[in-house]
């Protein structure tokens, strides 16, 4: 005789359960029509829209600097004052999120919120996404930005048996990054407290031969620490492609340029460039407000 149903089982773990729940049936129009979801501006709190609106720019700016992989990996906004985060809805690709399309989950992964899609497209979160981020959000307050990418110059990092190296200004920024090894895609619960112990107190974080994870109190704060590990990846990867061997400058000089970047000695990562990013994001489509 089986045990009886869990009544407090969430939603996410019952998915996990039984993988294939976590991905919905899809039987769309055949015409793939463009989405177009109703707006609920006015409908949440303006914490929550400023959030949403947030997120939703963060997505965009990262496929337009080419660190998207089509529907995959996942980028996260706490709400202020909440438990609750905003994650993409599976199945969307980053160019056509927008604030109104982005669900409503807790740390248990209960689903608050979520856009009513056409029929045909039940999309629902990346039950691997809600076990990353939901660990990281629950036991680290302060974190209120959290991005996840498989670009081709992080997956090639996360490769190398020496991780990124301290041989440009970009990657000295980084006093040093968490790496965690690989296990399989992450579906299993007990694989979260291996995750936080190897961020610890990184902004970043190698997850070896998979990709890597930037976080930050604001999502202006993890982007940026995307945007640049992103960078320095990609710089170390053409030095390598050239065959010479890397410079990299002496320790005392790595130490004195980390502490210039630190952001007790400058400013916080992120607030200067920030307006400047939704800026350019509206420029390329301001849909990504709707």
């Amino acid at each position: 005789m089986s045990a009886p149903a869990d009544p407090k089982a969430t939603h996410a773990t019952r998915m996990l359960a039984d993988i294939r729940s976590g991905y919905p049936t899809l039987e769309p129009d055949p015409d793939y029509p463009p989405l177009k979801l109703r707006s609920i501006k006015g409908e949440v709190s303006a914490e929550e829209w400023r959030a949403r609106v947030d997120c939703a720019c963060a997505y965009r700016l990262v496929a337009h600097f080419g660190m998207d992989d089509l529907i995959y990996n996942h980028i996260s906004v706490k709400i202020p004052g909440t438990e609750e985060f905003l994650l993409n809805a599976f199945g969307l690709t980053y160019d056509e999120i927008t604030a109104s399309s982005l669900v409503k989950v807790d740390v248990a992964g209960n689903v608050l919120w979520q856009p009513e899609f056409p029929r045909g497209l039940g999309y629902r979160f990346n039950p691997a996404g809600w076990v990353i981020h939901a660990a990281i959000h629950e036991a680290l307050p302060h974190v209120h930005g959290i991005v996840h990418t498989h670009s081709l110059a992080t997956m090639a990092v996360s490769s190398l048996r020496g991780g990124l190296l301290p041989m440009t200004q970009t990657a000295m920024r980084f006093e040093k990054v968490g790496y965690h090894d690989y296990e399989g895609v992450v579906l299993e619960l007990g694989e979260r407290a291996r995750l936080l112990r190897n961020l610890g107190d990184n902004d970043v974080m190698f997850l070896r031969n998979h990709g890597v994870l930037a976080v930050g109190r604001s999502v202006a704060e993890a982007f940026n620490n995307t945007y640049r590990i992103e960078r320095a990846c990609r710089a170390q990867l053409m030095a390598s492609a050239a065959g010479d061997a890397i410079v990299l400058p002496p320790p005392d000089v790595i130490a004195k340029t980390n502490h210039a970047y630190r952001p007790g000695t400058r400013r916080p990562y992120g607030v200067l460039e920030w307006p400047a990013m939704r800026r350019l994001a509206d420029r390329l489509d301001p849909s990504y407000r709707d």
